[in-house]
């Protein structure tokens, strides 16, 4: 699959079938994550895979009950945990090097995980991003250790359907050239 056409055609998925994801398909997603850019190449990113159904149940009850993942985490063969390696990312010499703040890791983590989504695309497999949940909690059942953050959780597996696709901005919308607003 060529690579804009997998941007074009990935969907976020919450229905998935319960066929097992082949390890190395799972590797292969995992590489194309290991190769995203990072500040200064860090690459402060680390992932756990989940396939467990009790933990996976546990992963689902960190999420507010509004979240229309809950149902679809228990689904999906295999959960995958983004963390982040904190104090590397947007970091020089020790110090914060933006004055952004140290938000950078999240932005590593992203690209990461934007490889990852296109890569398992790519594979027939589907996924859906998942940030509104409680990230301390899910460090606790899974053991993350301090200096490490849970950023976000990303389900794969088979599509049981494909949603729709979204209606997206014209560019025109979105670009400016030489000064914001100008056209």
């Amino acid at each position: 699959m060529e690579v804009l056409e997998a941007i074009r055609t990935r969907r976020s998925i919450r229905h998935y079938k319960p066929d097992p994801v082949p390890e190395e398909d799972i590797n292969a997603i995992l590489e194309a994550a290991r190769w995203a850019p990072s500040w200064r190449n860090n690459q402060c990113w680390r992932f756990i895979i989940v396939k467990d159904k009790e933990r996976k149940a546990l992963l689902a009850s960190t999420l507010p009950s509004w979240n229309r993942a809950q149902s679809a985490i228990k689904e999906a063969p295999v959960v995958i945990v983004a963390c982040a390696e904190l104090g590397k990312s947007g970091f020089h010499e020790g110090k914060v090097a933006t004055n952004k703040g140290e938000w950078w890791y999240m932005f590593d983590v992203a690209l990461a995980m934007q490889n990852l989504t296109l890569a398992a695309h790519s594979l027939g497999l589907g996924t859906v991003h998942i940030g509104a949940f409680d990230a301390q909690k899910v460090a606790q059942l899974l053991a993350v250790p301090q200096g490490v953050a849970v950023v976000e959780m990303a389900l794969l597996g088979y599509p049981a359907e494909i949603g729709k696709t979204p209606s997206r901005k014209e560019l025109s919308e979105l670009v400016f050239f030489e000064n914001y607003g100008q056209r």
